[in-house]
């Protein structure tokens, strides 16, 4: 089963997105967009650039952390990931990430 990007509103009207694996993790996570179709935007260049491992940037936080991002042609970062207690960890969301943006749905989730 693919992931799912989920597309929603922020309280302060900004739009954002997550792409979740097929057990419900969330694995990417976007910035705040002013519109929508800027949001949208950013789900596809996530597609787009998921498969290529060249796109992603292995980064280790200041409390010792691994994350990653996801960057565009551009060297845009259009994605960040949760904070993961080993490499191993953040590798395996690098892989998840890559198994499932290609693929994912899309649902627009109810403002809070």
């Amino acid at each position: 089963m693919p992931g799912t990007f989920e597309i929603q509103k922020a309280k302060d009207g900004q739009t954002f997105f997550r792409l979740k694996a097929a057990n419900g993790q969330i694995i990417l996570a976007s910035e705040m967009y002013n519109a929508k179709d800027s949001a949208l935007n950013g789900i596809e260049s996530v597609r787009k650039n998921a498969p290529m491992a060249e796109r992603y940037s292995k980064l280790t936080a200041k409390n010792g952390s691994f994350y990653f991002t996801l960057t565009a042609a551009n060297s845009q970062v259009i994605g960040n990931s949760q904070m993961y207690k080993s490499e191993k960890s953040r590798d395996e969301g690098i892989d998840s990430v890559i198994e499932n943006a290609p693929g994912a749905k899309l649902v627009e989730v109810a403002s809070t």
